[in-house]
């Protein structure tokens, strides 16, 4: 699901390169957030009338915050920032800056939230971000000024998103992306709108629409889901091959030549991802008494009982018995304990 959220948004990277000859950059940003709100608000009112039953856990009153605080560090902080640096740097500088994103996600996840990272996983990570650096360089060095600050401090506020999503991982993420989507689109569309940036025709807000819908907000959702089931730091290094996946789409569909460049930045990035592909975590450890709400399936971690037959997966609030044992298992919704 991480590596499927790379590959949706670093293709939509070139389609929005496209779209950004006949529109503003912040009104097209504010369009990919709209287009993924608003094609996840059919889904989710389709699910309802059809009555599908969604096997996720709702949102509660305890996920407010957070929501609050993912939609305005990832949704409007961090795009605001970032059209204000690139209006003061470089292109070049810009793409190579903006890699900081990865190294943010990981950071945040390794120092502040305690997320369990080793040293194999610190290099792959490295060569990862190093193969994105490598990709971006064009040979003019880094600029870094006013401008440059504003973009790190837009990776910073993503990464800092990236980490608070996963507070949220365990809620229905068709719902959470949904808001984020509508709420930051609205806001870049209203900030283009008062900069004086006009709305494009209609076919081109459908093109934008539809990129942001698949680029933005299923890509958003296999990130979220991605980050239940790996953690932050994991999902974060996965999603650093967006730039990659970009690149190759730019051949593709542009016809754009297959450079030494390319090929060293995919070398780097696939080392990379060999060395996450391969961990083994597996230790004795404990599981403390937990209750939580979140779709699941009965496991070795779900031995509760139900007073009738009840469809998997399926949602509701339960709770976890003290728990010893030993298995490979990733910083997931159940392996959030401490080492060393």
């Amino acid at each position: 699901m991480a590596l499927a959220s790379a590959v949706l948004f670093g293709a939509s990277a070139p389609l929005a390169k496209i779209l950004l000859g006949s529109i503003a950059p912040q009104m097209l940003a504010g369009l990919l957030y709209l287009g993924a709100g608003t094609g996840l608000a059919v889904v989710h009112l389709g699910r309802a009338a059809l009555g599908i039953p969604a096997a996720e856990a709702a949102l509660r009153r305890r996920d407010l915050p957070w929501l609050a605080a993912v939609v305005i560090f990832g949704g409007c902080v961090a795009p605001l920032l970032l059209m204000l640096g690139l209006q003061q740097t470089s292109a070049s500088s810009g793409s190579l800056l903006l890699n900081l994103e990865g190294l943010a996600t990981m950071g945040i996840a390794w120092l502040i939230f305690k997320e369990n990272v080793d040293g194999r996983l610190l290099l792959g990570a490295l060569a990862i971000v190093i193969g994105a650096m490598v990709l971006s360089w064009d040979g003019k060095g880094i600029r870094f000024d006013a401008g440059g600050g504003m973009i790190a401090g837009a990776c910073l506020a993503w990464g800092l998103d990236n980490n608070l999503t996963r507070k949220l991982s365990s809620a229905d993420p068709v719902v959470t992306t949904m808001i984020k989507g509508l709420v930051a689109g609205t806001v870049n569309v209203g900030l283009a709108l008062v900069v004086g940036s006009p709305l494009p025709s209609a076919s081109i807000i459908g093109a934008a629409a539809m990129v942001g819908f698949l680029g933005v907000g299923v890509s958003l959702i296999l990130f979220v889901l991605a980050l239940r089931h790996l953690g932050t730091a994991r999902t974060g290094a996965y999603f650093s091959l967006a730039p990659f996946i970009g690149a190759v789409v730019a051949i593709l569909l542009l016809g754009e030549p297959l450079t030494l460049q390319l090929v060293l930045a995919g070398l780097l990035m696939g080392c990379g991802l060999w060395r996450h592909l391969a961990e083994r975590h597996e230790h004795d450890h404990k599981h403390e008494v937990l209750e939580h709400d979140h779709s699941h399936v009965h496991d070795e971690h779900h031995q509760h009982q139900h007073d009738e037959a009840i469809a998997e997966p399926h949602s509701h609030w339960h709770r976890h018995e003290p728990l010893r044992h030993k298995h490979p298992h990733y910083p997931d919704l159940h392996h959030r304990h401490r080492h060393g």
